[in-house]
């Protein structure tokens, strides 16, 4: 598939970017994972969302349901019905729990005992029972009781090989999160490895005034934050790569959750730099051979620049916008950025290309 065919199929909110598909399956690992079934009271479920011991990273989709569809769930648990299960991942370092599916449910449950939706107090609607228009407050003692004692049943799960325990946690994640809006795989990224590195390429993307020139309108997939992250992980990986894409990321972004500020201040002045001289030398057309922002043409240019800047160069501006138009012309690198670029045969013909570009500048 082509990437021109792949953006013409990219869901709303992408077609700014040109892209391999990642729509596939990225592991064939084997797993040995440990799980269990409990039956948590709502009022459990409450207090340890209050407590953070069941958490929402940031940066995970935020919470989309409407009051009605708060309400509704609510109305379920009232009724008696069955509701669907939760899914959380137990970390082996805090002994906290991540919340893999189950979010808006959790959720609900919180708000409705806090009596607040959208800073608003939150009395059921969208509803025909007699509850309708009830705070929890607003229930009788015996709805009360019935209520906080429900049992939901959550499915916890640890991974005990192989020994990158995060692996497992973005496959189901990805897995579980296919219905409704799917989440996108830096979504899923800034939820697993949350921390400062995640919080550092966020930062990046929204402040950071010249690449938002450059790369254009703020996505609300997260692709502008992965581009970032793959212009790190070429930069300083690049002689590791191996296909998949994806996995090629998740990898590096877990290697780095323990970056130190140091590290990250480095980090943020070569991406500065970089952005900044390419802003200056090729303008905001830069990275984009044809209408959209192409990835490709940036992971390889972009960290090509970077090394030069690295090595303390300064390249003449005039000089890489005339390498830059040949590099575009040239039929192999054409080749690097137009079909299968995330195979290691066009990765590797895209980055020779570029660094054979800027080699003499």
């Amino acid at each position: 598939m082509t990437n021109l065919q792949e953006l013409n199929e990219q869901p709303s909110g992408l077609e700014n970017y040109i892209d391999e598909d990642e729509d596939y399956s990225n592991t064939s690992e084997l797993y040995s994972i440990s799980s269990f079934g409990i039956d948590y009271p709502v009022e459990t479920l409450v207090s340890r969302i209050k407590s953070k011991q069941f958490y929402v990273p940031d940066f995970q989709r935020e919470f989309i349901w409407s009051k009605n569809q708060a309400s509704r769930f609510i109305e379920s648990l009232l009724l008696g019905l069955p509701v669907p299960g939760l899914f959380l991942y137990k970390e082996s370092g805090t002994g906290k729990h991540l919340i893999i599916d189950g979010q808006q449910r959790l959720m609900s449950l919180y708000f409705f005992f806090e009596g607040k939706f959208n800073n608003k107090k939150f009395s059921l609607s969208g509803i025909t029972s007699n509850w309708k228009g009830k705070s929890f407050e607003d229930l009788d003692s015996e709805d009360q009781a019935r209520l906080a004692n429900t049992g939901i049943q959550a499915t916890i799960f640890k991974q005990d090989s192989p020994k990158d325990e995060m692996s497992i946690v973005y496959e189901v994640f990805e897995r579980l999160n296919t219905g409704g809006v799917k989440l996108a795989p830096q979504q899923i990224r800034s939820c697993i490895f949350h921390g400062y590195f995640n919080d550092f390429l966020h930062n990046l993307n929204d402040k950071n005034q010249i690449w938002r020139e450059i790369c254009g309108p703020k996505s609300k997939y997260l692709k502008d934050v992965e581009i970032i992250l793959r212009f790190f992980a070429f930069l300083e990986r690049r002689d590791q790569y191996s296909a998949p894409m994806k996995q090629f990321l998740n990898d590096y972004m877990e290697e780095r959750r323990d970056i130190t500020v140091d590290q990250l201040k480095d980090l943020a002045n070569i991406f500065t730099l970089t952005m900044n001289f390419v802003y200056s030398s090729l303008g905001k057309r830069a990275f984009k051979p044809s209408k959209a922002f192409n990835v490709a043409v940036f992971d390889s240019v972009a960290t090509s620049i970077a090394k030069k800047l690295q090595e303390g160069k300064q390249p003449c501006e005039g000089k890489i916008k005339e390498s830059y138009h040949k590099l575009l012309e040239d039929q192999e690198f054409k080749d690097g950025y137009s079909n299968s670029t995330a195979s290691q045969e066009n990765v590797d013909k895209r980055f020779r290309k570029a660094r054979q570009a800027f080699e003499v500048l």
